[in-house]
């Protein structure tokens, strides 16, 4: 399920990001998208390629990957995310909810650190 308010347009300094045609409510559960769960090995492989900014950790004990599908891939990182994404190991999909309201023609953001308000550096910030 992807809301169909929700579209891709260039950035100024990141590619492509996930926008929105309308004003969206706080809490509203804006994409549910499967995933395909691959193994601590396939992550090995997929490390050294393109692919390696667009996984996920997987599992609870974060010893798996995954490639979400949807436009979850495509939502950009920012420190003070608009959104969060909830990861449901046992159906193998990946939730992104609003954590505040987002005004028509606004970036939806995540924190690729997992956690919507966490600053502490991620990869390729910390080079």
């Amino acid at each position: 399920m992807i809301k169909p308010y929700l579209y891709l347009r260039q950035t100024a300094n990141m590619g492509r990001g996930v926008f929105t045609k309308e004003r969206i409510p706080a809490d509203t559960v804006i994409e549910i998208s499967p995933v395909i769960v691959m193994s601590k090995a396939d992550k090995e492989h997929l490390d050294k390629t393109l692919l390696h900014d667009y996984i996920f950790d997987w599992g609870k004990g974060k010893d798996q990957c995954c490639m979400a599908l949807g436009l979850i891939p495509m939502y950009n990182h920012s420190y003070k995310s608009n959104c969060d994404y909830i990861m449901d190991y046992e159906d193998e999909v990946i939730f992104i909810q609003t954590v505040r309201a987002i005004e028509n023609g606004e970036e939806l953001t995540i924190n690729y650190n997992g956690d919507w308000d966490d600053a502490t550096k991620i990869w390729f910030d910390a080079k």
